[in-house]
């Protein structure tokens, strides 16, 4: 089996590391008034980004699981 280095840690960089320009591109939307919150398709849109950050998460996580047990 794979050691933590070799499975885990690229995985942690990934979404953490990435996370941290997300969330703070997400400041910068938010801050420079580029996002309208007013409106429901801007509402839809950032729902959407935040949605799918999580879903590439959980999707990773699980084919990492399934690579490393199965």
């Amino acid at each position: 089996m794979p050691s933590f280095f070799n499975s885990w840690l690229p995985f942690l960089y990934l979404y953490i590391g990435g996370g941290i320009f997300f969330l703070a591109g997400l400041l910068l939307i938010r801050k420079a008034k580029s996002i309208d919150m007013r409106l429901k398709r801007d509402r839809f849109w950032w729902k959407v980004m935040i949605f799918g950050f999580f879903y590439f998460v959980v999707f990773h996580g699980i084919l990492i699981i399934a690579a490393l047990y199965w």
